[in-house]
C-alpha cells in the first residue's frame, strides 16, 4: 500500500467514524441537547472573544493609537 493509498484510507476511515458519531448524538435526546448547549455556549462566549482579540492585537500590531472618541 502506498503512502497516498493509506492516506485516503484514513480519511474515509475517520468521516465514516465521524459521521457516525454525528448521527448517535443526533439520535440521543440527552446527548442532542448537550451538543445544542455547548454549540450555544461556543456562538455566544468563545468565538465573540477570539475576535474580539484578534481585533486588539491587529489595532496593536498596526502601531496607531486606539482612536478616542469625543462625548
Amino acid at each position: 500500500m502506498t503512502q497516498s493509498s493509506a492516506e485516503k484510507v484514513a480519511t474515509v476511515v475517520v468521516g465514516v467514524a465521524a459521521a457516525g458519531a454525528v448521527y448517535y448524538v443526533l439520535k440521543t435526546p440527552r446527548l442532542r441537547r448537550a451538543a445544542w448547549r455547548l454549540s450555544l455556549a461556543a456562538l455566544t462566549g468563545t468565538i465573540p472573544a477570539w475576535v474580539s482579540q484578534e481585533i486588539k492585537a491587529s489595532w496593536e500590531a498596526s502601531g496607531q493609537p486606539p482612536a478616542v472618541r469625543n462625548a
